[in-house]
C-alpha cells in the first residue's frame, strides 16, 4: 500500500535523473510542450464552440424532446426502454448533457430499475461521437468523409439497442 503513494515521486525522480544522464533541459521542454498543448487548444476552441452551441440550440428549441417523441414507438418496439430515448439521443453529442440526462434516469426510475441499469450500460459502452470526430479531425487537420459518421452511429445505434438487450438477459 505504501508503494502506490511513492509511486508519482518515484516516476519523477526517474524523469529528472534520465535528463540529467541524457543532458536535456527539462524547463525548456516542459516549456516546449505546454506551448504545443496551447496552440492545440486554441485550435480546437471554434470547433468545440460550435458543438456547445448547436447542442444547447437543440435541447432549448425543444427540438431533441421532439425528435425523442417520433423515436420512441420505433425503440420501444426494439425492447428499448422509453426513458432512454434522450439518452441515445443526446450521448453522441454531448457528455456532459449525456450525464444529466443519465442522471434524471438514475433519480427517478431507480439504479436497480431496468432504466437504470439499462442506461449505465448504455453511458460505458457509447461515445460521444460528434464531440471525437470534431476534436480528433480538427487537431489532425484532416477532413471527415460520411462513412466516418455512418460507421461511428451504427456502432452507437447496437451499442443503445444492446445495453438494453444485454441487460434484460442477464438481470
Amino acid at each position: 500500500m505504501q508503494l502506490f503513494g511513492l509511486a508519482a515521486p518515484l516516476l519523477i525522480a526517474a524523469v529528472l535523473a534520465t535528463a540529467a544522464v541524457k543532458r536535456v533541459d527539462v524547463l525548456e521542454e516542459f516549456g516546449r510542450g505546454a506551448m504545443d498543448g496551447l496552440k492545440t487548444a486554441v485550435e480546437l476552441l471554434p470547433t468545440l464552440m460550435l458543438v456547445v452551441t448547436v447542442i444547447g440550440f437543440a435541447y432549448r428549441s425543444g427540438a431533441l424532446s421532439q425528435l425523442a417523441e417520433c423515436v420512441t414507438p420505433v425503440m420501444q418496439k426494439l425492447g428499448f426502454p422509453p426513458e432512454l430515448v434522450p439518452l441515445s439521443l443526446i450521448r453522441p453529442v454531448s457528455g456532459s448533457g449525456a450525464l444529466a440526462v443519465f442522471d434524471n434516469i438514475i433519480s427517478s426510475c431507480g439504479a436497480d430499475s431496468f432504466a437504470g441499469r439499462a442506461a449505465a450500460v448504455l453511458m460505458g459502452s457509447t461515445e460521444t461521437t460528434f464531440y471525437t470526430v470534431a476534436v480528433y479531425f480538427s487537431a489532425t487537420k484532416l477532413k471527415a468523409d460520411a462513412g466516418v459518421f455512418i460507421s461511428s452511429l451504427t456502432a452507437d445505434v447496437f451499442g443503445f439497442i444492446f445495453s438494453a438487450l444485454v441487460v434484460k438477459l442477464y438481470y
